[in-house]
């Protein structure tokens, strides 16, 4: 049974024998067993990380480039040696298939590789004045500079790389930061925070604490806490910048309900395997999982069969099992809501046409047509093993559908014409589109963000890194 404790200016708090810290436990979504505990801390915990990431902002942010780049070569070193184990702590805990699980750790190393290859080319650019006759006799420079503290908000869905994706760009550029963890995956991100302790990083400049949500905002709004990047639910995200002060730098990583459209021409089997995989893989607990599936009307019926056939093969169960593509849900209440709003939308008219049912914490992958506008599962976003087949007269009525949505983080477009790759990239309002693959594809040094309801800013290495400096300039007379 493991235990993660708080990391608070490079000192461990909450350790198994300290009875003046609560100890929250983790159970196993999968089977209830119980996978750990974490530390939980109150207000005076979470003050210490602020005052500690203050303090060691004002000698971070002026180390020297190498340092910071050998401390997140180190760091991708030490997660490549320890994948055995991290791997079966995202399984234990989330109960991410262990194949997803693989995934995740060797993104996060890659992750923090990227944030040290972007110091290669990360530094001062000089500004051409000749054109302006005002500047014969001048030279300007442009460099961004850290902004100070981050506050990290992680969700339990990639307690590994979502928080690698907030540490690692942070680090890069002179900031320091304070992680907290989802409460339903507290020891996976807190682990996280050890190991980059043990890899020397200096006190202060990585903070873990995890506890109540609310005791939060005594920290964001403080003033020397000088940006806010927060992956998790739209409702919480937008709620979490309204009511920060104006003048606060603000991330959102939220929601989406991906779509994919199969148009003419595009090879059937790998578009409709692709759907599947991102659909009910790791339960659809991906905020760019596939939710719903365009087809053309000219190939509907052969993409209907398709996905019939797959959704009926798709492997469920245990995530141990190198074969299971559908796992629990991370918890009851998440798989009763996904099961209420499947009943909500066959009520409404909608046909159950694969899967379905429920076993445990198991959503069994379920396919359906005819899903009225008016229900939930046609709006918003289930973060479930579900998927929607709609038939699409025309591309154009495909991309009005996907355009229609009031998330837009990726789509993804199955299609061999050029000009079709051209209007999608051009007209479809998302972050990201993904040509003949499921828009549940990301690369972790591409910009990845939303529009509409999906977010505010951009994540992916570099982009987090622009996001987390401010730009200064430099004119100097020369004498």
């Amino acid at each position: 049974m493991q235990h993660a404790e708080l990391l608070i200016d490079g000192h461990f708090v909450g350790g198994p024998c300290d009875q003046a810290t609560s100890k929250q436990v983790i159970r196993n979504p999968y089977d209830g067993g119980i996978v750990g505990t974490a530390a939980e801390g109150g207000l005076d915990e979470l003050r210490g990380c602020l005052n500690a990431a203050h303090d060691a902002f004002q000698s971070w942010r002026f180390s020297d480039p190498a340092t910071r780049q050998k401390l997140l070569t180190t760091i991708a070193a030490s997660i490549r040696e320890r994948r055995s184990e991290l791997v079966d702590l995202l399984v234990e805990e989330v109960g991410k298939p262990i194949v997803w699980a693989r995934g995740e750790v060797d993104r996060m190393a890659l992750t923090f590789e990227f944030a040290a290859d972007e110091l290669d080319t990360w530094n001062r650019q000089e500004i051409d004045l000749h054109k302006d006759p005002r500047g014969k006799d001048y030279r300007a420079w442009v460099q961004r500079f850290p902004v100070g503290p981050v506050l990290g908000i992680v969700p339990y869905n990639w307690p590994f790389n979502l928080a690698a994706h907030k540490i690692a760009p942070a680090l890069a550029v002179g900031n320091t930061i304070i992680l907290k963890p989802s409460p339903l995956a507290p020891i996976s991100t807190l682990t996280l925070a050890r190991l980059i302790h043990e890899c020397g990083c200096p006190p202060g400049v990585v903070n873990a604490w995890n506890g109540p949500s609310q005791v939060i905002e005594k920290v964001s709004h403080d003033p020397r806490c000088r940006m806010v990047s927060f992956t998790g639910s739209p409702a919480v995200g937008w709620k979490v910048k309204q009511d920060l002060p104006p003048n606060k730098k603000v991330t959102l990583e939220l929601g989406g309900n991906g779509m994919v459209a199969i148009l003419p021409g595009a090879d059937m089997d790998w578009a409709t395997a692709r759907s599947v995989a991102g659909g009910y893989g790791y339960a659809g607990q991906v905020c760019i999982a596939v939710q719903h599936v365009l087809a053309h009307d000219s190939i509907y019926d052969e993409v209907k069969s398709q996905l019939i056939r797959k959704t009926n093969e798709c492997k469920w169960g245990d995530p141990k099992d190198e074969s299971t593509v559908c796992g629990p849900m991370i918890s009851t209440d998440a798989a009763e809501r996904v099961q209420d709003w499947v009943a909500e939308a066959v009520s409404a008219g909608a046909t159950i046409i694969a899967g379905g049912g429920r076993e445990g914490n198991i959503m069994k992958p379920i396919l359906l047509e005819g899903v009225p506008d008016s229900v939930r599962l046609a709006n918003e976003e289930v973060f479930g093993p579900v998927l929607t087949l709609e038939k699409a007269k025309s591309t154009q009525e495909a991309f009005a559908r996907i355009n229609r949505s009031q998330f837009g983080i990726h789509a993804g477009i199955f299609t061999n014409e050029e000009s079709t790759i051209q209007q999608a990239f051009a007209t479809l309002e998302v972050g990201g589109v993904v040509i003949n693959d499921y828009p549940t594809l990301r690369f972790d040094n591409l910009p990845y963000g939303g529009v509409k309801q999906s977010g505010f800013g951009r994540e992916g290495v570099r982009f987090a890194m622009e996001e987390m400096t401010e730009l200064k300039s430099l004119t100097i007379k020369q004498r």
